[in-house]
């Protein structure tokens, strides 16, 4: 446009000049020259060429606007500062060009790391920074203790623009939570069962305050790496803690002996039980077969009293004298001593 005014000059002085100085030439020499004017170039090229470089430029800066998301991002495109697409997933997609639009593109599943209670480096080399690390439990004692968070980019928009130091606003939440959460614990909780559901707890609120200010991060874990007492309390911590996995075994010790004993013992008690029973069913049993006897043996003599008893007591009599000595006296008081002596047979009595 700025070249168009500098050849006009230039133009009139070729065509008028000669006609103003030359009037009277011949004819011969104007015609050819106003039937095949010279073509305006700049920088060397012609209109043509320049229009071709033109329209290839344009079409050049229109495919710029031609951005891929890969399968492991999202990206947020932004028009002239302001938010115009705040979640794009992956693939092949289309804005206008730069420096209209402009793409920011995030590794969403990548896990970010943070250190609450120290740095990084603390981890690595096993070292401690006591003004970042203590904390005060529930029952009045200072502890040192350092945590590792994991997170992910959960917004793409909140995450570029919510907030000026991700990382900061992640670790204050963490932080602030932690702190509570320790001064509602004792001590011996933190450092033995407690430790996992301080973790979640920790993890969930923390969440939720990231939520309230919209800094778009998802908490992956909260993960409480170490918890130890101070340097000036240490011995007490270690005696204490010694104490602990003594009951704890002493407790471990006399439940496996519960467990094998009692056990034992029941077995024991139900075979005791069980040969009782059997016992008891074996007398019931034979005391009904002897009364059945008894019954039959009864039905019996009742058939011939005097008969039956007359034999049952000489059966009787049969099993019983021989193992005695026996004296015989008659009515009058007379018997025979002859029947003391041994291998003698005795005679037969008198009847008086």
């Amino acid at each position: 446009m700025s070249t168009a005014p500098a050849l006009e000059p230039h133009h009139h002085h070729h065509n008028g000049h000669p006609h103003e100085h030359h009037h009277h030439e011949d004819h011969h020499h104007e015609h050819p020259h106003h039937e095949h004017p010279q073509p305006v170039k700049i920088l060397g090229l012609d209109r043509h060429r320049l229009s071709q470089i033109a329209w290839a430029a344009g079409a050049l800066w229109l495919l710029s606007g031609v951005y891929i998301v890969r399968a492991d991002q999202q990206a947020v495109v932004t028009r002239f500062g302001a938010v115009v697409e705040p979640r794009v997933f992956p693939g092949i997609h289309m804005a206008l060009p730069w420096p209209i639009d402009r793409v920011g593109k995030l590794k969403v599943q990548q896990q970010q790391r943070l250190v609450v209670g120290g740095d990084l480096p603390d981890t690595v080399l096993g070292r401690t920074q006591p003004l970042a690390s203590q904390f005060m439990t529930g029952d009045q004692n200072i502890i040192n203790l350092r945590a590792v968070v994991q997170y992910s980019v959960g917004t793409p928009a909140q995450y570029l623009f919510g907030t000026q130091d991700v990382a900061k606003s992640v670790a204050a939440a963490v932080e602030t939570e932690m702190a509570r959460r320790i001064g509602l614990n004792p001590v011996d909780a933190i450092l033995t069962t407690g430790k996992t559901a301080i973790q979640e707890q920790v993890r969930g609120a923390a969440q939720q305050i990231i939520d309230r200010y919209g800094v778009g991060v998802r908490i992956a874990s909260v993960n409480i790496e170490t918890v130890t007492p101070p340097p000036e309390a240490a011995d007490a911590f270690r005696d204490v803690a010694s104490a602990r996995a003594d009951g704890a075994r002493i407790y471990n010790e006399a439940l496996g002996y519960e467990n094998d004993v009692v056990p034992r013992a029941r077995g024991e008690a139900q075979q005791l039980t069980s040969s009782a029973e059997g016992y008891k069913q074996s007398k019931i049993d034979q005391a009904k077969g002897d009364a059945a006897r008894f019954e039959l043996v009864a039905a019996e003599y009742a058939r011939a009293a005097e008969v039956n008893g007359r034999r049952l007591y000489l059966e009787t009599m049969e099993q019983v004298l021989p193992r005695i000595r026996k004296l015989i006296v008659d009515k009058n008081g007379n018997f025979d001593l002859t029947i003391i002596r041994k291998g003698d047979s005795a005679p037969p009595a008198r009847n008086p």
